[in-house]
């Protein structure tokens, strides 16, 4: 493949993008800041972010085009896939090829819409992956060999949940509780806990900084700022991690059953691989204090986060921009 090929992870999170030769080259968070008359993109990620929320309606809204792991706004997309292409070549326009990761359970009509925007943006060739194979790949496994590796991959909209075995998944899952219901669970336990009404920001603030899954894991504390629910007053307080990790609690506990289905589901010689070589533990969700520790309590199975989760499926579609022969043997098949 040609040196300007993208790999891309269009998280519900961060967009974090691939460039062949180069590595990983864009981070920035999936949100789309837009002029209200004319439809015409002003920002992309962190420039947009900032405005989320606090914009003038009636001229700049800033919106999420990924909900829930799929793209709620393809025609969006489309102009954040051309505007990767333009940065990432310093304006001049370039086709190129992109290998994509979507979700386990995106549909034909989904993963037809990805494919679409993508050619839409200008690409010349559109490979699809699942994401937890690609953030296998990511983080060094050999995902052709006949050996059960379990990957759950927390994000911001979804979590993925798969065992994979021969190039393929023999078991997965994938739910909408992820990231962004941890913070749903936050702003309604601010509420309830001390009255106060925050954003969606500061519920993700608090959660990366103080948040944990597992009791036993150090309390930190931080000061937050919101609008007092009976006075309608801006009001500071203090919040720390045993707070959090109750109203956090429940939303785990979910995504853990669900774990636990699926390792019910899967044949027992690679149940027997499970148990010998861990369950991977990739995604944002996956920096959450302690929760690879609470996953190991509640399953009995040993569980590790993978280095730099993040990055862990951007970097398995780039590997797989290097290895056409892999490429072939786990991209997403479907009529064109």
């Amino acid at each position: 493949m040609a040196k300007n090929d993208l790999g891309i992870d269009l998280g519900t999170a961060n967009f974090i993008v691939y460039q062949q030769g180069k590595g990983i080259v864009l981070d920035e968070p999936s949100v789309v800041a837009i002029e209200t008359k004319g439809n015409k993109i002003l920002a992309i990620g962190s420039e947009a972010k900032e405005m989320f929320g606090k914009t003038p309606e009636d001229k700049v809204i800033a919106v999420k085009p990924m909900r829930d792991g799929v793209i709620a706004d393809y025609t969006i997309i489309s102009e954040v896939l051309k505007y990767f292409m333009r940065k990432l070549n310093k304006g001049a326009f370039f086709k190129c090829n992109m290998v994509i990761g979507i979700p386990t359970k995106t549909t034909s009509v989904e993963q037809w819409a990805v494919y679409d925007a993508a050619l839409k943006a200008g690409a010349r060739r559109v490979h699809i992956v699942l994401e937890p194979i690609a953030a296998a790949i990511g983080i060094g496994l050999d995902v052709m060999k006949p050996v059960g590796n379990m990957i759950v991959d927390i994000g911001g909209g979804t979590t993925d949940i798969a065992v994979i075995s021969l190039g393929g998944i023999v078991v997965g899952d994938s739910i909408k509780l992820a990231g962004n219901t941890l913070d749903e669970a936050i702003v309604k336990g601010i509420r309830r806990t001390f009255g106060l009404i925050i954003g969606e920001s500061t519920a993700e603030e608090i959660k990366v900084k103080v948040g944990k899954i597992y009791p036993d894991v150090e309390d930190l504390e931080l000061e937050i700022r919101g609008r007092d629910a009976v006075t309608g007053l801006p009001r500071t307080e203090i919040v720390n991690s045993a707070d959090v990790y109750k109203m956090m609690k429940p939303v785990m506990e979910n995504i853990i059953s669900r774990i636990k289905l699926v390792l019910e589901k899967t044949p027992p010689e690679l149940s027997a691989d499970i148990i010998e070589h861990g369950i991977v533990l990739t995604g944002g969700g996956a920096l959450l204090r302690g929760v690879d520790k609470t996953i190991e309590d509640e399953l009995g199975v040993p569980s590790r986060v993978a280095e730099e989760p993040l990055l862990c499926v951007a970097q398995g579609t780039g590997k797989l921009l290097e290895d056409e022969e892999l490429l072939k043997h786990v991209a997403v098949a479907y009529e064109v």
